[in-house]
């Protein structure tokens, strides 16, 4: 078996990437969970083992039920990016979320702050008018 530039390159890329992910998750860095870091190892480790392996495709081809490796691959891909698709998707609504309820609780809070101003003009115009 001969080693080609590409997995050579895969691979130490797929390292570098698994590396990182498990460094944030230890380090319980932002946004880091357990769910993301299987995800990364899932898809890193399995590029990896399929630049180390390249015949592992056509295991996969056989678990999944479709002939050609390729073709498995490649519907394989398009379940992972629909999967990260999904996960965007819920992180761009939790955020709209997140968004909504700051600029409520911001809107209030200035709300409080022109009530309490108004009360102490009001106070303020008493205590003046009396004088």
């Amino acid at each position: 078996m001969s080693i080609h530039l590409y997995q050579v390159v895969v691979v130490g890329l797929s390292g570098v990437m698994l590396y990182l992910g498990i460094k944030e998750f230890v380090k319980r860095e932002a946004g880091q969970t357990l769910l993301k870091l299987l995800v990364r190892i899932a898809v890193w480790g399995g590029m990896a083992v399929v630049a180390i392996y390249p015949d592992s495709t056509f295991y996969l081809s056989k678990v999944i039920g479709i002939e050609g490796n390729i073709t498995a691959v490649m519907v394989t891909g398009f379940l992972f990016v629909f999967l990260l698709i999904f996960k965007l998707l819920s992180a761009i609504e939790k955020l709209e979320q997140n968004i909504s309820e700051l600029t409520r609780r911001e809107s209030l809070k200035e709300a409080q702050d022109r009530i309490e101003k108004l009360k102490q003009e009001m106070i303020e115009s008493r205590t003046s008018s009396r004088e």
